[in-house]
Formats: structure tokens, C-alpha cells, sequence
């Protein structure tokens, strides 16, 4: 008697053609441990639904009845409802899935094989990465044909524009888009109007530590990118490096400084020149003095 694996297929896999590798008979990537903490974690935590949400699509899942039991999920918390095993049981009934996941007893299996629903962002990428590799070799799978094609006589330019965009699919499916519509933007734009407007007109950027400038650009702002444009020798590093100390030390924000033409201890020196107002040019002479020191 054929045993059948998740996929509903021979669980001795296809009979294999003469030549052909071993690899076409291996199971594709998946890692089931990982997709039922995933589904467990989610019916234990309204936090780890939100935090997996954005990470995996139903067909990320391997296995028919947990690509089932996440769609059933993502419904109920897109309405506003509770998914837990009891509201989860009772829509797959409603939907006429129930058996074909295993029954209710299997909701409370995953629940019971998660190690914990804090995790279950990590558990998601797991099933993410596996995903992808899944598609990678399904969409080798769909090269092969087409390059046979080739041989045959099929215009090779066409073939591998073919096999570029199986290979590009798979890539694709990573970048997750952030578009909105403007209806749905409109009003969180009115509210931070109506805010800034009850502050007298001052915004919520990160000040620079530059009164004039501060007063054009109202702060530095979430999103933007300013570029400091100048000849070389002019400070643009240390105009950067100020921000960056105005942000953290005058107003306990965290800032972060990617250099390419100076070292840690370089960026530090000039920073605390900044703050005890010592000459740099004494820092990395060694000429400080008593008082240096003590500031």
C-alpha cells in the first residue's frame, strides 16, 4: 500500500527517469517544527499573529492543512475576532475544513508543540527561508524543460529570459509592499497638523543643534533623507558627528554613525573634543593639559 506524504504524493517519490540526479527525488525544503510553532504561537498570542502577519503568506506553509489553519487565522483577526483553538475549530467546521486538518485535537497538538508564542517571529522567518528555497527549486524544476526546448531547436533568448524570470519570481515574492491608498493616510496627516498647530507650530522632529537650520526643516524627521552636500575639507563628517551628539547627548535619543573615512577612536576623539571643548589638534598630538584632562 502507498503511503502519502503532505502533499497528497507517493510517499516513495516519482519513479526516476534513466540519468536522472538524485536530487529530483528529495523532499522540497520545509520545516514542519517550525510551521506548527508558528500556527501555535499565533492561537496562544494576539502578539505573535501580529508579529507573523507581515512575515509569511498561506503558501509559505508546506502543508496543506496548516496553509488552511493560517488563512483560517488571518481571517478572524482581520475581522476583529479572537483565534484561538475554540474560534479557529469552529470556522474551519463553518468552512467545511475541519477533518481535512486533522480535527480539532490537532489545533491543541500545535499549541502544545510550541516552546514558546514569544519566538514566533523567528519561527516565521524559518518557514519564510524554507519558502524560498522551495520556490527556488520549483522554479529550477521549470527552467529544465524549456532549456531541453533549447536544444531542440527553441530560440535560446527566449528560453533564458524564461528562466531569468522563474529565478526573479522567487526574489520578488521577498519585498513586501508598503503602498496606501491616500484616503488612508489623509487623516493621520490632519491629526498631525492639528498637533503641531496646538504646539504653537513646532513639530516633533529630532532637533540638530542648529537654531537657523531648526528653523527651516522644523528637526530632522522619520522617513527622510538629508544629504549634506559640500567641497572636501569643508566639515561635512562634523557636521554629521554634531547632529548625531545632539541627538543622543543634549536629548537622549539613539543615533548611529557609519563612517568610511574615519576610525572608531577618530569619531569618539572628535566628539569629546566637541563636548570638553578641547582641541582636537591637541587630542591626537598628545600636547593636553593638566585641565584638558580634567574636563
Amino acid at each position: 500500500m502507498a503511503v502519502l506524504d503532505d502533499r497528497g504524493t507517493s510517499g516513495r517519490g516519482p519513479e526516476r527517469t534513466a540519468g536522472a540526479p538524485p536530487e529530483f527525488d528529495r523532499q522540497p525544503p520545509q520545516d514542519i517544527p517550525a510551521e506548527q510553532s508558528v500556527l501555535g504561537a499565533m492561537l496562544l498570542s494576539k502578539d505573535a499573529i501580529a508579529d507573523v502577519v507581515e512575515m509569511l503568506k498561506p503558501d509559505d506553509f508546506y502543508r496543506p492543512a496548516h496553509q488552511t489553519i493560517y488563512e483560517a487565522v488571518l481571517d478572524l483577526y482581520g475581522r476583529g475576532e479572537p483565534a484561538d483553538p475554540v474560534t479557529i475549530s469552529a470556522e474551519l467546521e463553518r468552512r467545511g475544513e475541519l477533518l481535512r486538518i486533522g480535527g480539532a485535537p490537532y489545533l491543541h497538538t500545535l499549541i502544545a508543540t510550541v516552546p514558546t508564542a514569544a519566538n514566533a517571529g523567528y519561527y516565521a522567518e524559518i518557514v519564510a527561508d524554507r519558502a524560498i528555497l522551495r520556490r527556488l527549486v520549483e522554479a529550477g524544476t521549470r527552467i529544465v524543460q524549456p532549456g531541453y526546448h533549447g536544444a531542440e531547436g527553441a530560440d535560446t533568448d527566449d528560453v533564458v529570459d524564461r528562466a531569468q524570470a522563474a529565478v526573479y519570481e522567487v526574489t520578488d515574492r521577498r519585498v513586501t509592499e508598503d503602498y496606501v491608498a491616500l484616503e488612508d493616510v489623509l487623516q493621520p496627516t490632519m491629526d498631525e497638523i492639528d498637533a503641531i498647530a496646538s504646539r504653537g507650530g513646532v513639530s516633533f522632529g529630532v532637533p540638530t543643534g542648529f537654531t537657523d537650520l531648526d528653523d527651516v526643516t522644523n528637526g530632522l524627521h522619520a522617513g527622510q533623507m538629508i544629504i549634506v552636500a559640500a567641497r572636501p575639507g569643508i566639515g561635512k563628517s562634523t557636521l554629521g558627528l554634531d547632529f548625531a551628539r545632539n541627538a543622543s547627548v543634549k536629548h537622549g535619543l539613539t543615533s548611529v554613525v557609519f563612517s568610511l573615512e574615519m576610525s572608531r577612536t577618530e569619531i569618539v576623539m572628535r566628539m569629546l573634543s566637541a563636548e570638553a571643548k578641547i582641541r582636537l589638534a591637541d587630542m591626537r598630538a598628545g600636547t593636553m593639559t593638566d585641565d584638558d584632562w580634567t574636563r
